[in-house]
């Protein structure tokens, strides 16, 4: 069993190796800050050109998530495109994978602080979405008890584990997912911005060969 399962305001959830959350009852799956066309958006804005082919390798990523658990439904938590002109720009082999992606199931793109609009791409635009006991929204409003948000990109290193790797952190109260995109970096998670959000007893799920639940108070502070 390379994932973890566990139960988090009374839904019983599936945090995956890969990054993507599955509530199985729900037929549900959950990814956070795809971020596609960040290479374009860089060198749009005169950065260091990219290799632009992080979108692609994204997409085959999620289209392999996608088959291993066939969800009816979608949800990307937010930052999906890295603006909306990125957005407005996907090459015409991402949007057909995309539109294959989204063939016979629900399809919910969540409002991010980077695309905050809607998409021509199918599937509909929510700002958040509330589904039983869970609100899936971009960014925590650190109040809401069952939500599932994105936006930080966490990453957590322990002994013996080798180098940070993106994870998912979780209280009794909140979850938040590690960002899907082949581009995005990654925040620690003994970063302020993220301790001032979780209680000691607070939970990292490593992501990678296999999803590897660690204390928080256990990650390396980085």
């Amino acid at each position: 069993m390379n994932d973890h399962a566990f139960t988090f305001n009374d839904a019983a959830l599936v945090a995956r190796a890969d990054g993507t959350l599955w509530w199985p009852q729900e037929r549900l799956l959950c990814v956070s800050d795809l971020h596609l066309g960040k290479s374009e958006r860089i060198a749009r804005k005169g950065g260091n050109l990219l290799p632009p082919y992080e979108t692609q390798d994204t997409l085959w990523r999620l289209e392999a998530a996608i088959a291993a658990v066939q969800p009816e439904r979608v949800i990307c938590l937010g930052d999906s495109f890295d603006d909306i002109t990125a957005a407005q720009s996907v090459p015409d082999e991402a949007r057909r994978s995309l539109m294959h992606l989204q063939a016979g199931r629900e399809w919910i793109w969540i409002e991010g602080n980077h695309d905050p609009g809607p998409v021509d791409i199918g599937g509909t635009h929510r700002d958040e979405v509330t589904v039983g006991p869970l609100t899936f929204r971009h960014i925590t409003d650190g109040k809401t008890i069952g939500e599932v948000s994105g936006h930080y990109h966490p990453k957590a290193s322990v002994r013996g584990a080798g180098f940070a790797r993106a994870c998912f952190l979780m209280d009794r109260r909140k979850l938040i997912l590690p960002a899907f995109g082949a581009y995005t970096g990654g925040l620690s998670v003994g970063h302020t911005a993220l301790r001032s959000l979780f209680a000691a007893e607070g939970l990292a799920i490593l992501t990678g060969k296999r999803a590897l639940p660690v204390p928080l108070s256990a990650c390396l502070r980085r």
